[in-house]
């Protein structure tokens, strides 16, 4: 089916290629004079808003565009010292030149205030987004197509980096002035997505190429039309709409990663890998007929590559008639390898000394510890590879009649992941001495494991902190469909005059109806576990007669096993399992709004817009996990460090018992009144209300025998087995109405500053995951989630107030302040219930502020030798503190963690982030060159905990940057070729502990990413 849609998606390129290859080019020239002295104007520019293209003018005045695609065109003249002049509607015809001549008149303080009304820029480029961002009722920044393509922006997530004050977890999800995803709604074309993420309600925006995009907008302060969740911001990532000229489009590239290139020894497994469309349905089997690989093998690295086919545009039928399409496809391959990567667990056992490798609770079951018996630790070196297939269909149809606008989008993506991943603890037992003098001596130091003579392998020492392989396979299958139908309305004849001061103009009307899917398929992710003792020398023991008579035992080597694993014991696992996971989430959306524009008294126009909005969420989630015997199984004798257990182990699996699937429901419905009254043409107010519902409810539809919920804050569990009990202690249900007002101004004291500031009330939500009180553990030895029923929505209160200077057009000086108090933050903590697992809490209060800096010059303003040379630069500074319920922070204040703290700072929340960009166009060569940087300071990832009895210290992670640089050059009228590095400094990527109670950061995790090129060619026809 998949290969039919794109059979017919080329076929109808391929025929739009033809139309506009027969096409013939157009062009535009013209004359521009001084108009109060009839003279030449030589070295004004003129640019062309819709291509970005741009020239000068000679000394005589004349400048020409040659080689143009007929269809319509805005064409912008400046000049410094003269009034922008602005001609829309140009119309170039094929084979022929259109003339535009213009006058310009000089730029003095006395004239009136110079205004072009239907002034419609590019909607993909940075001079149409620094309009939108002045003339938006909320404060705005953005990233147009244009400098996503500058910058090397693969996909909506690395493009949001440019955008000041924003940044993104786990390479997916949007956070905004450091609140991460649940305080960030994230939308397509105005529509919130569903996801299908285990752990989240975020959008994971890797998803969307950035050839589909137009500009991603990021509203920053909350206004009633938005929704009630867009406390950090609302992420409105805007599709390319149908062009006014008729296009085709395509490009090929070719990627490399510095990591990946040329490695022979490439993680993968048998059967692993990746089809050409990321397609591997594979359903639940009956244990006889699984197959039997186990663990990890070696390949040679995958190539990487793309390309990309689009092509539209519109035809009228009639004078007020048109009708138009565009389509899209995408696909690409990609690779990464984490060969040098470290994951290392610690706490502090003592209060006042230093951390020691955080290791297993069997001391409190079993006797063990350092010294004492067995214990396993967490010192892990990782090697982590993957390969990924991403490809994206999208089709618009749109029909205009006069001023009313109809839309239909249909868009589809798919990105499949393979990953294999080692992880080995060999420093856990090389340090025995180094972490415990008390309990080990120096002779444990330079640890030899096939040294059976070393004192660390004497039988006594074979427990203590053995080694330990982990294996984990993993394929994943992740889809976003979405079918928008939308709106868009102009009534002339609904206007009217009240008084001579005051008159509506045209009553507008937008609407959206949307079906939206997400869905993830984990079909037979595969985790194994082991550990392994080494050889020992065992020396002769003569035989002995009493007390007891044993026989003679000749001096040997007993040689080195490997045993099972097993992760926590409530879990019922073995050390081998394998899982099956899908979930699906499917939305139905819809939303109206009504815009009276009016004119008042100043002949300055505001509005008064109401409006509806509805989502109803459907989550479906189903896991079924097999696992071997959880009793002791060791290897057969002999095996050595180097031989991988998995490539011989066979013991045969069960039905785990423990999956739990649930469906979960959330509908939020909203109303909301707003109004932009200016005052006069300097003043204006803004202020409404937007009144939202939302009700979230979950019921378990099937358990495993073994499965069990438990109450974290009562202590109770229940088991599948008790019935009505369990599925009735298993139900959460959360309903709650909120009234969210909203309050703005707009000052004006010049023509090219703006003074804005406003005060809002914001929401975030809990996730399905968090409100389930079921335990989850996502692989084998893995932590343990359990959701808290109990949880409450968080509440926000908004501060905002910016200042913008535009000295000239695509100039910009601008800075804002913020603040931001929250009740009832959402945290996760740590319990302990014969295992040690995770929940969330509402915490008691929280609060973030700090400020935003940005500008952007054209450095031509200031040179005249730079011309063509653009730099820019936005820094955003961040203050977060929550502070902790008295029971944890009781935790911390215990005479054996003796760490008492009442506050910390927000998880997720970066001390700061800056951006530096500089971008020159070379109009004589037609070539464009980017260098873009960008810096996220120290972000705390998880708070200070106690496990065992012991302080687990805070984990930060450390300040990295990020260097791209761009080059594109344009071969003729037709071909480019695009040259792209990404990650040219390769920073080492770390998270450290830190807290006032050690001595320095101490290293947790490590890694680098590698260095990106990719070579591209593309064509426009």
């Amino acid at each position: 089916m998949v290969i039919n849609k794109f059979a017919v998606l080329l076929v109808i390129l391929g025929v739009s290629c033809c139309i506009c290859s027969a096409e013939q080019a157009g062009g535009i020239r013209g004359y521009v004079e001084d108009k109060d002295f009839d003279a030449p104007v030589a070295e004004a520019q003129v640019l062309i808003a819709e291509t970005g293209e741009k020239t000068k003018t000679a000394e005589e005045g004349n400048y020409v565009f040659s080689e143009l695609k007929p269809g319509t065109y805005t064409l912008i003249f400046s000049k410094q010292g003269y009034t922008r002049q602005v001609k829309t509607d140009v119309a170039v015809s094929p084979g022929r030149m259109s003339e535009v001549n213009v006058s310009l008149s000089g730029d003095f303080t006395e004239m009136e205030e110079f205004v072009v009304q239907d002034l419609s820029f590019g909607a993909g480029t940075e001079l149409a987004l620094l309009d939108l961002r002045m003339e938006a009722p909320a404060l705005m920044d953005s990233v147009s197509s244009e400098l996503m393509s500058q910058a090397g922006a693969s996909d909506a997530a690395s493009a949001l980096k440019l955008v000041s004050g924003t940044t993104v977890q786990d390479g997916k999800y949007a956070v905004v002035r450091g609140l991460p995803d649940r305080y960030v709604n994230s939308q397509m074309n105005g529509v919130r997505l569903p996801t299908a993420d285990a752990d989240k309600r975020a959008v994971q925006l890797d998803q969307f190429p950035s050839a589909v995009i137009e500009s991603i907008q990021v509203s920053k302060t909350f206004t009633p039309d938005q929704q009630g969740d867009a406390s950090g911001g609302a992420v409105n990532v805007v599709l390319k709409g149908i062009p006014e000229e008729t296009s085709f489009k395509f490009g090929i590239g070719y990627d490399y990663n510095s990591n990946v290139f040329n490695e022979d020894d490439f993680l993968s497994y048998d059967g692993g890998g990746l089809d050409s469309l990321g397609n591997r349905s594979i359903s639940v089997p009956s244990i006889d007929s699984m197959d039997d690989t186990v663990g990890t093998a070696t390949e040679d690295a995958p190539q990487e590559y793309s390309f990309s086919l689009s092509g539209g545009g519109k035809h009228a039928f009639a004078e007020d008639v048109k009708i138009g399409g565009f389509l899209s496809a995408n696909y690409k391959r990609s690779a990464s390898y984490k060969h040098d990567m470290i994951d290392d667990k610690y706490w502090v056992e003592e209060p006042g000394e230093g951390v020691t490798p955080r290791y297993n609770d069997k001391r409190g079951g079993g006797g063990g510890g350092p010294g004492t018996g067995r214990f396993e630790t967490s010192l892990f070196d990782v090697k982590q590879a993957s390969q990924q297939v991403q490809w994206s269909t999208l089709a618009t149809l749109g029909l205009e009649i006069g001023t009313h606008k109809f839309n239909a989008l249909y868009m589809y993506t798919k990105t499949a992941e393979d990953s294999a991943t080692v992880s080995e603890d060999t420093r856990g037992r090389a340090g025995l001495h180094q972490f415990w003098p008390d309990a080990y001596g120096p002779e444990f130091d330079n640890y030899d494991p096939y040294d059976e003579h070393h004192p660390a392998n004497d039988k006594e020492y074979q427990d203590h902190a053995a080694y330990q392989r982990h294996q984990t396979l993993e394929y994943t299958e992740r889809t976003t469909e979405t079918i928008q139908f939308s709106g868009d309305h102009k009534f002339e004849d609904l206007s009217w005059e009240l008084t001579d001061w005051f008159s509506f103009k045209p009553v507008e009307l937008d609407w959206v109806l949307s079906r939206n899917t997400a869905a993830m398929h984990q079909p037979d992710k595969r985790m194994f576990s082991a550990r392994w003792t080494a050889p020992y020398y065992v020396p002769y023991q003569p035989p002995t007669f009493w007390p007891s008579p044993s026989p003679e035992v000749p001096a040997h080597t007993e040689p080195g096993r490997y045993e099972q694993l097993n992760p926590a014991a409530n879990m019922n696992m073995g050390n081998f399992q394998r899982t099956w996971k899908d979930i699906i989430e499917e939305s139905d959306q819809y939303s109206a709004n009504i815009k009276l524009p009016f004119e008042q008294w100043t002949e300055d126009e505001g509005y008064f817009k109401f409006g509806i909005f509805n989502d109803d969420v459907t989550r479906d989630y189903q896991q079924n996990s097999f696992t071997n015997d959880s009793t002791f199984v060791d290897s057969d004798p002999g095996l050595s460090w180097d031989d991988y257990w998995s490539d011989y182990f066979d013991e045969p699996l069960k039905v785990s018992g423990v999956d739990i699937d649930f469906i979960a429901d959330q509908q939020i419905s909203a109303f909301y009144y707003m109004a932009d009254v200016p005052l006069n043409s300097q003043f204006k107010l803004r202020g409404g209300a937007r009144f939202e519902s939302t009700e979230l409810s979950s019921h378990i539809t099937d358990a495993g025998p073994s499965a069990q919920v438990y109450i974290p804050q009562t202590g109770d569990i229940s088991q599948s087995t008790d019935g009505a009990e369990f599925y009735s202690l298993a139900r959460a249900e959360f309903e709650q109405d909120d009234t969210l007002p909203s309050f703005g101004f707009e000052y004006a004291p010049f023509e090219k500053i703006k003074v804005r500031g406003s005060y809002s009330e914001t929401v975030a939500r809990q996730t399905f995951k968090e409100l389930v009180p079921i335990t989850n553990q996502d692989y084998l030895g893995g932590d343990i989630f359990i959701g808290n029923k109990d949880l409450q929505m968080s509440a926000l209160e908004n501060y905002d107030l910016r200042f913008d200077y535009t000295p000239y057009e695509g100039g910009l000086v601008s800075a804002t302040y913020f603040h931001k108090d929250i009740t009832d933050p959402i945290e996760y903590v740590q319990g302990y219930a014969n295992f040690t697992y995770t929940y969330p809490v509402n915490y008691p209060e929280g609060e973030i502020d700090g400020f935003e800096f940005e500008i952007r010059h054209e450095l031509a303003e200031f040179f005249e030798d730079m011309e063509g040379v653009s730099v820019g630069a936005n820094a955003t500074f961040i203050n977060s503190e929550v502070t902790l319920p008295d029971d944890e922070a009781a935790k911390l204040d215990t005479p054996n963690i003796q760490a008492p703290m009442k506050t910390r700072d927000m998880t997720n929340a970066p001390e700061y982030l800056y951006n530096l960009f500089l971008t020159w166009d070379f109009n004589e060569s037609k070539t464009q060159f980017g260098l873009f940087y960008t810096v996220r300071g120290d972000t705390l990832v998880a708070g200070a905990s106690q496990a065992v009895g012991n302080y687990l210290p805070n984990v930060y992670e450390k300040e990295y940057g990020t260097l791209n640089m761009s080059l594109k050059h344009k071969l003729n009228d037709t071909w480019s070729m695009n040259l792209k590095a990404k990650n040219l400094l390769d920073p080492e990527i770390e998270s450290v502990y830190r807290s006032d109670y050690i001595d320095g950061d101490v290293t947790k995790t490590s890694y680098t990413k590698g260095i990106d090129l990719s070579v591209s060619l593309s064509a426009r026809f």
